[in-house]
């Protein structure tokens, strides 16, 4: 028995071990995004009314709690102390309960989402078709963004540019033929928008040359949280 109770010791340290890992993962780069000058700009592009840090604050305080658990099961383990891993399992039962409790928000509150995201899109679209130096700083990185993989647009594609797009047309450029070409402004420009871009790229983590790193977190995260409530290119009305 002494073996069993070993193995399970330790087994229990290196789980909690890569738990704790996965928190200062996600804290460092939550925070990176927090303070970044890119993620900043980017994040509070828009003026709607809902906090634009929100995301990366609530991964801060994930991050945190996750690393502290992962301390206290890393401890409680090694040292078989009852009080570590009491608080140990007590907080792995209130983040449950949180999942729950945000589940039934979640899904109560999925049209006031998709209204703050509709608001949220629009006003980065604005930006786009602006001039001078208003929210300069995020079309240049919404120009990295497109060579890099290869769409072009926010969500309604080319026009989103206005009258813009003839300065960033080589961003948006398109080799025909492809499927993944259409005609604008008797140009061939990529059909996929930024928005269709970051979902997929939700399911993928290649690591990417700066520097344009921040907004390849971003466009994942955004694919992450707003991928289930993401309204259809029709309910945009842009």
């Amino acid at each position: 028995m002494a073996g069993v109770s070993g193995c399970l010791k330790y087994s229990m340290f290196i789980f909690n071990f890569l738990f704790w890992l996965c928190g200062t993962l996600i804290l460092g780069i939550a925070i990176w995004i927090r303070v970044s000058k890119d993620g900043n700009e980017i994040l509070s592009s828009g003026n709607s009314d809902a906090n634009p840090f929100l995301a990366a604050n609530i991964l801060i305080a994930v991050g945190a709690i996750i690393m502290v658990l992962g301390f206290l099961g890393c401890c409680g383990a090694v040292k078989e102390s009852r009080c570590m891993l009491l608080l140990f399992f007590i907080g792995l039962l209130l983040i449950l309960l949180l999942q729950v409790a945000a589940g039934v928000l979640g899904a109560t509150s999925k049209s006031e989402t998709k209204r703050i995201l509709n608001e949220t899109l629009y006003e980065n679209v604005k930006l786009l078709k602006q001039t001078g130096g208003n929210g300069q700083e995020f079309r240049d990185a919404m120009v990295g963004f497109q060579k890099q993989f290869k769409c072009c647009g926010l969500v309604d594609g080319a026009a989103d540019w206005g009258t813009n797009f003839q300065s960033i047309s080589e961003s948006c450029a398109c080799e025909p033929p492809s499927n993944d070409c259409v005609t604008y402004d008797r140009k061939p420009v990529f059909k996929e928008n930024a928005v269709e871009c970051s979902l997929e790229l939700s399911g993928s983590f290649q690591p990417l040359k700066p520097p344009h790193g921040q907004i390849r977190v971003l466009g994942t995260w955004f694919g992450v949280f707003y991928g289930p409530v993401l309204p259809d290119r029709e309910q945009m009305n842009l």
